[in-house]
């Protein structure tokens, strides 16, 4: 029953989406997973693959977290409950975590980014919110650089075996 069924295209666990920018851009220095309040439709359309948190970010509103800008297109399904494709969606966490969280932004400087939208083993619908510091021009560089010599070292060891 939890495995995807291969007919439908639905993500029953797994990624729905990810922020890819999200790790370049910022040096996480920790992951906390949260859970998300969603609609039914919004579920669905999570689990269609259809979600993007690119531009997406962590704030506080009345002492708890909430993922805003957050873009869940509506579900084509024929439901008839409509939902705004960007509103605010509420994080569930723990009151110690929130605290801790909303105290180290304050003091340290530093972001709450999304990382990815999952559904976990039970098929619960997870994000991954990262504590972030933002990179500067040249930690990207250095970042590019490591990745290129990273593929080019592959590539060198995939092809050492070859003789052409």
């Amino acid at each position: 029953m939890a495995s995807k069924n291969k007919g439908s295209g639905m993500i029953s666990t797994g990624i729905a989406a990810q922020n890819r920018k999200g790790r370049f851009n910022y040096s996480i220095l920790e992951t906390v997973e949260a859970g998300l309040v969603l609609k039914g439709p919004e579920v669905k359309s999570l689990r269609m693959g259809r979600a993007t948190i690119n531009e997406a970010y962590a704030g506080e509103r009345n002492g708890e977290l909430w993922l805003i800008n957050s873009y869940i297109p509506e579900y084509q399904g024929g439901v008839l409950s409509r939902f705004e494709p960007r509103a605010p969606r509420k994080l569930l966490l723990h009151k110690k975590q929130v605290d801790k969280l909303l105290g180290e932004t304050a003091r340290n400087g530093v972001t709450l980014v999304p990382l990815d939208i999952h559904f976990n083993s039970r098929g619960l619908a997870k994000l991954t919110l990262g504590v972030g510091e933002g990179r500067k021009k040249e930690d990207k560089r250095h970042a590019i650089a490591d990745r290129d010599w990273a593929r080019d070292k592959a590539r060198l060891l995939r092809n050492k075996g070859r003789e052409d």
